[in-house]
């Protein structure tokens, strides 16, 4: 299999993608059990012997996280289960063995085979790794992947990490982010100006063209930071997660929508040596298991996200909307930001116009699809009342 190739996201070719990795771990099974292989000379096709592998990889995130951090999980079961316990991963949770923030350099340098992140963490090394993960006012997490297996935007990524000796797969997106913490609450503009906040990617510049003086934490990090006021706000992911750190206990005011993360998508990063080692019917077992850990990662907040809100606000949560001057400011300084650095990078640009062609026909088609069926449906007392 062409190391380039992506599972297409239709259900027909996704099974015949999986009845293919299925064959070709049974048929590397059976050349196991019966030692030698075939050979041309023997009258019969070459076969390629089979071998155990053992790899370990390195998340970003807590075990406790068990949507996010249990990706990196559902991918070691699966690819175990395709290869009938011959190609096994190993996964550790942030500071296991290398700090959250380090994964991407750990798969590089081969420390790890795999590392479990989000590109945007690593926008230090090249600023456009934020278009993998997700832009402020950029797409959801359906446009995100829609623009990664079918819009061509995983090539593009995988252009990037090849100057890390890595492969990328995409991991699991957690759907639109809710939005922030504050220790007070937020009327305007001018309330942002001077808070420490714990914000990564293209979203902190942003925050920083607001006044905020901006921190990246790893989930680990974030309570201890918040609760002593080392930050004054943070943001995450959403309810469950939100709720599972403890956010509620050391911040009143919760934030939406999350306008810099509509749709983040999480990353395996392969280093490209160990990647190209392995036996085809592997590396397509791989990433079988990848497309499976990622829709498992999007099931799970659509589940819980709402039950944990529902928790939060009866414990006393202060929910607010962003206000409108807030939201407009963002939107401004996103745009200059991305324009900014599309004129000072070529690859950027090459980039950034081509995600920029594909959000303006997916906005235009959910505007007049989704968007419209959304609000008329979730305005109906009938189908919203609790």
């Amino acid at each position: 299999m062409d190391n380039d190739d992506v599972v297409r996201g239709d259900a027909l070719g996704r099974r015949a993608f999986v009845g293919k990795a299925a064959a070709g771990a049974a048929a590397l099974a059976a050349g196991t059990a019966g030692g030698a292989c075939a050979g041309p000379g023997d009258g019969g096709p070459a076969v390629q012997t089979t071998r155990n592998v053992i790899w370990r990889l390195a998340s970003s995130f807590p075990r406790g996280l068990d949507a996010l951090y249990g990706s990196s999980e559902r991918l070691a079961q699966k690819v175990e289960t395709l290869t009938e316990g011959r190609f096994r991963i190993r996964p550790y949770a942030a500071g296991e063995l290398v700090p959250a923030l380090q994964v991407l350099d750990a798969a590089q340098q081969g420390t790890v085979q795999v590392g479990h992140s989000a590109g945007y963490y690593y926008t230090g090394k090249n600023e456009a790794l934020a278009f993998e993960t997700c832009v402020p006012f950029g797409l959801t997490s359906r446009q995100q992947s829609a623009w990664l297996y079918e819009g061509g935007g995983l090539d593009l990524m995988r252009q990037l990490y090849a100057d890390f000796g890595v492969i990328t797969f995409p991991a699991g997106n957690t759907g639109a982010q809710l939005g922030r913490w504050f220790k007070r609450e937020i009327r305007g503009v001018p309330d942002l100006r001077g808070l420490k906040m714990r914000i990564p990617g293209m979203g902190g510049a942003v925050m920083d063209r607001l006044g905020v003086t901006v921190q990246v934490l790893g989930g680990s990090e974030i309570y201890a930071a918040l609760e002593r006021g080392a930050i004054d706000a943070t943001e995450w992911v959403g309810p469950y997660d939100d709720e599972k750190l403890g956010f509620q206990n050391a911040a009143r005011f919760y934030y939406y929508p999350g306008w810099w993360e509509p749709g983040p998508s999480m990353s395996f990063m392969v280093n490209r040596q160990a990647w190209d080692q392995l036996p085809s019917s592997y590396q397509e077992a791989f990433e079988v298991a990848a497309v499976y850990a990622m829709n498992g990662t999007q099931t799970i907040y659509d589940t819980k996200n709402p039950e944990a809100l529902t928790r939060l606000v009866a414990g006393g949560t202060q929910l607010r909307r962003f206000p409108e001057d807030v939201m407009a400011a963002s939107e401004r300084a996103t745009r200059e930001l991305l324009e900014e650095r599309a004129a000072a990078d070529a690859t950027y640009r090459r980039i950034y116009e081509a995600f920029r062609e594909f959000r303006t026909n997916s906005y235009r088609w959910f505007e007049t699809a989704e968007q419209e069926f959304a609000r008329f449906a979730y305005d109906q007392p009938e189908w919203t009342a609790s």
